[in-house]
């Protein structure tokens, strides 16, 4: 027999169970608002190859981003370097934003990059409006690391490209690749991008200046240390 202490008792749980499960009704279902992580399509290599430009022609660039990017468990996608060859040799030249895919492109941290090709390069009325997302805490190696820019020590912000802002290859008669990365020689150059988008007045994340020669030493001087933007192309 349910005595009054009882029902007291009862009618008091039925009624925190009700407000239980009125506030669970109210909250987000997490799960399903939550968007799945994005697989990393773009970082900046954590280490340059130590031989200066000469990183084995686009070849040996492209291998060096695809260790890095397999060091990491993203070795499944064929990666690119961001970078331009010249026309050498009865060769065509090769722009880089032909060779990295049609995005778009996200860091380590699932932070979108640009949406595609016309977004990182500013093409158009709305992709210059817009913008893309290349930024000093947006450009992460393949560790899900920050890069030392303008004001750290050492400063290692110039990334090479041998490119034009638009990501083409140079046409005029001058070298801008280090002999299409096969040459560490003191002479020679690299145009090289701003990756913090700070330096010397240039905010260019793809053509700031060109390098002050082809060697590691050069690099160094120059405000880098040889490294490259990298790119998953599928």
């Amino acid at each position: 027999m349910m005595t009054k202490h009882t029902s007291l008792i009862c009618g008091a749980v039925a009624a925190l169970c009700m407000a239980a499960g009125a506030y669970a009704q109210q909250q987000p279902n997490t799960a399903r608002s939550t968007d799945p992580a994005k697989p990393l399509s773009f970082f900046v290599t954590s280490e340059g190859k130590g031989q200066g430009a000469d990183l084995g022609g686009l070849e040996g660039a492209d291998a060096h981003c695809q260790k890095l990017a397999e060091s990491v468990g993203a070795g499944k996608q064929t990666w690119r370097a961001y970078l331009s060859t010249q026309a050498s040799e009865g060769k065509p030249a090769v722009n880089a934003r032909d060779r990295i895919g049609s995005g778009p492109w996200f860091n380590t941290r699932g932070a979108q990059i640009a949406r595609d090709v016309a977004h990182l390069h500013g093409d158009n009325v709305e992709a210059a409006r817009l913008g893309n997302n290349l930024s000093r805490t947006t450009v992460l190696t393949e560790k899900n690391e920050p890069v030392k820019g303008a004001g750290d020590k050492p400063n290692e912000h110039d990334i090479i490209t041998g490119s034009t802002p638009d990501g083409r290859a140079f046409a005029d008669a001058a070298d801008h690749t280090c002999k299409n990365y096969t040459s560490s020689a003191a002479d020679g150059s690299a145009q090289l991008g701003h990756f913090d988008r700070t330096g010397g007045g240039n905010t260019s994340w793809n053509a700031a200046h060109p390098s002050r020669g082809c060697g590691q030493a050069n690099l160094v001087a120059t405000g880098g240390a040889g490294l490259l933007y990298c790119f998953a192309a599928n």
